[in-house]
């Protein structure tokens, strides 16, 4: 299963899911039906490898989705959404989410004028995400631009284009999800971790 997780290289033939080879044996090839449990269990690990999220933050995310008053899922989704680390990648100030997560912990990233280094902040209406003016981030941050240049959702924008600069307009709907990870099924994650 391709998450996309490398930047650049997963649309390159060097790609490891590409490259894989089948299991060794005779009967390599053939795989078992998955039970209900581990499809589940599978759409619970896909999401949080996609966003870079241990069990831990995984659980306080969900609760905080589960004390919305609107749909668990889709609130789920929109939390992860709004992590600084994802914002970073979306705004295209990185080419992974790992590449972002190390940005933001390395001191790069400043919100509202403030320095911040924790990846798993998440950002509110009307936060202004920036690239330190230091010429070593400046630089990162336009490598980064020139080499994928980003598909900004409608919840970012970019507001200055000489120095990278976002903001958040509004709350990140189930329509704003990562267009690579948007046929996942949240209700399947839900019925996993409510057990």
């Amino acid at each position: 299963m391709k998450l996309f997780l490398k930047g650049s290289r997963c649309f390159s033939p060097k790609c490891p899911i590409d490259r894989e080879a089948p299991p060794p044996g005779m009967h390599g090839l053939r795989r078992s039906k998955q039970s209900e449990y581990g499809l589940r269990l599978r759409e619970k690990q896909r999401l949080k490898f996609f966003y870079g999220v241990l069990e831990a933050q995984f659980k306080r995310y969900f609760d905080l989705a589960t004390r919305s008053q609107s749909n668990t899922g889709e609130t789920l989704l929109a939390i992860l959404e709004r992590r600084l680390d994802n914002c970073i990648h979306r705004l295209g100030f990185a080419t992974s989410r790992a590449g972002a997560r190390q940005m933001v912990s390395h001191g790069h990233v400043e919100v509202n004028g403030k320095k911040c280094d924790i990846p798993s902040m998440l950002l509110k209406p009307g936060d202004k995400v920036r690239v330190k003016v230091r010429a070593r981030s400046q630089t990162l941050a336009k490598l980064n631009l020139q080499a994928m240049p980003p598909q900004v959702p409608d919840f970012l924008s970019i507001t200055n284009n000489e120095e990278p600069e976002g903001v958040m307009i509004r709350l990140p709907s189930r329509q704003d999800v990562d267009p690579r990870i948007a046929e996942i099924r949240e209700q399947l994650i839900i019925e996993i971790v409510t057990r």
